[in-house]
């Protein structure tokens, strides 16, 4: 006989609830954390070498990052703003050249803003970083896990003279908690030290004050460094038999495993690694390389202690938890890429079309910050005219049966957005580059 085709509808209509179920409450969980958007504006009109920065910015950005997003020419800005709302979407990073041929990078909040501008001064790939080392770090599970971001001299501080800092000090702030909010926050007492990975260190030069140049730049330089931690006390023999029993153990292959079939005993090994190639070594290449010694808990399965050795490490004055918990972890710092420079040119509200609140070229007076506060405000009264004329008239149309097609919901950026060409910044004062000879830097 068959089987009942109505238990198999009843439990196949569980299993889709239950997943239905456990989607909902994993969007519900991942929507409370940052998400960005790495985009190109102009996607062919940018270059290669900017196409590849954005392709290495958004690796750095992962997990929480469009990494397979896909541009097009007929793209606007407001293509990208209307599907942050419903992605859950908070930042956006918008590359695009000039045509004087540099390079600018904004950083924009959504819905509301603000956005920074800042022009990219130099930059090196992932790719040349790695064929500058000797020995690059190759691990896709690293960036299952956003990295720690490490902040240096975001806030200027108090000049000698008593003189007012070129960017204002709220300024600062914000630019600060714009920074911050990229990545989530990291609780040290939940958070397991295995899911850091990587660190995205972003430092501030500092303007000198011995120098004549009073134009306030404010510059940041961005590092991506991944993370690496080895036993300390350890020397490099031993080291390097641990890492050949790991390989064994995952996988079939036996490279990297010492030959020690000419060897008596493997302590010849352990104080002469290049024994087994009949050579001789020093003394100082026994010593392990460690950049940082800390200690952590030790998350390996350890046998318990009995009353005989717990008294004896009583006696010594010893702590029995926190010698069986704790190892050394040496911590060391290998570079993965991309670099950037970056200066920043403006600050303004909104997303890429708002009031500008600081320019690093443009210094207004308080006559000039009024007058430009009053055409603002004007501005946004005809906006709010339009808005209310576009829904009386929609009403209208609704009225007399022929709003079917009438929008059912008003985006204001609908109607009174820009795109990507009016909303291109004048920060792109200075020098000219050549357009065919992008800004890269290549590390020799």
């Amino acid at each position: 006989m068959s089987k009942r085709a109505s238990k198999k509808r009843s439990t196949a209509k569980a299993k889709n609830e239950a997943r239905a179920a456990a989607a909902s409450s994993s969007n519900t969980v991942a929507s409370r954390g940052p998400k960005s958007m790495v985009i190109r504006v102009g996607a062919g009109e940018v270059g290669p070498s900017i196409s590849q920065l954005v392709h290495d910015v958004r690796s750095m950005m992962e997990p929480d990052t469009a990494v397979r997003l896909r541009e097009r020419k007929s793209n606007r800005l407001r293509d990208y703003t209307a599907m942050t709302g419903p992605l859950g979407v908070s930042h956006l990073l918008l590359f695009s050249r000039s045509q004087n041929g540099n390079a600018n990078l904004r950083i924009a909040l959504t819905p509301r803003g603000p956005t920074l501008h800042f022009r990219i001064e130099n930059y090196s790939l992932c790719k040349d970083v790695k064929r500058a080392m000797k020995h690059p770090v190759n691990n896709d599970k690293m960036h299952r896990t956003p990295p720690l971001l490490v902040m240096n001299n975001f806030t200027s501080p108090a000049s000698a003279d008593g003189s007012a800092p070129a960017v204002p000090k709220h300024l600062e702030s914000l630019t600060t908690t714009i920074f911050q909010s990229l990545f989530p926050a990291i609780s040290p007492q939940s958070t397991p030290l295995s899911s850091i990975q990587r660190v995205m260190l972003l430092n501030r030069e500092l303007p000198k004050q011995d120098t004549q140049d009073k134009t306030g730049a404010y510059v940041i330089n961005v590092r991506h460094y991944a993370i690496t931690t080895k036993k300390a006390g350890l020397s490099r023999s031993i080291r390097k038999i641990n890492a050949a029993e790991r390989v064994i153990k995952n996988s079939s292959k036996r490279n990297g495993v010492p030959n020690l079939n000419k060897l008596e005993d493997v302590a010849d090994y352990i104080l002469d690694p290049s024994a087994a190639a009949s050579g001789f070594t020093s003394g100082s290449d026994t010593e392990a390389e460690t950049d940082a010694e800390v200690e952590v808990l030790d998350t390996s399965a350890r046998k318990l202690l009995s009353r005989r050795k717990l008294e004896a490490m009583n006696k010594r004055s010893e702590d029995p938890i926190a010698a069986s918990r704790t190892e050394k972890k040496a911590v060391k710092l290998v570079e993965l890429g991309p670099r950037m420079k970056l200066r920043m040119t403006k600050m303004e509200e909104g997303v890429c079309d708002g009031k500008v609140m600081w320019h690093e070229y443009i210094a207004k007076t308080k006559e000039e910050v009024k007058e430009q506060d009053l055409a603002w405000e004007k501005k946004r009264q005809e906006k709010e005219e339009r808005k209310r004329i576009q829904k009386e008239n929609v009403a209208k149309k609704m009225d007399k049966g022929k709003g079917n097609d009438a929008p059912d919901d008003l985006n204001e950026d609908a109607w009174d957005s820009e795109d990507f060409s009016e909303a291109e910044s004048d920060d792109d004062k200075g020098e000219e580059m050549d357009i065919d000879n992008p800004i890269r830097i290549p590390i020799s």
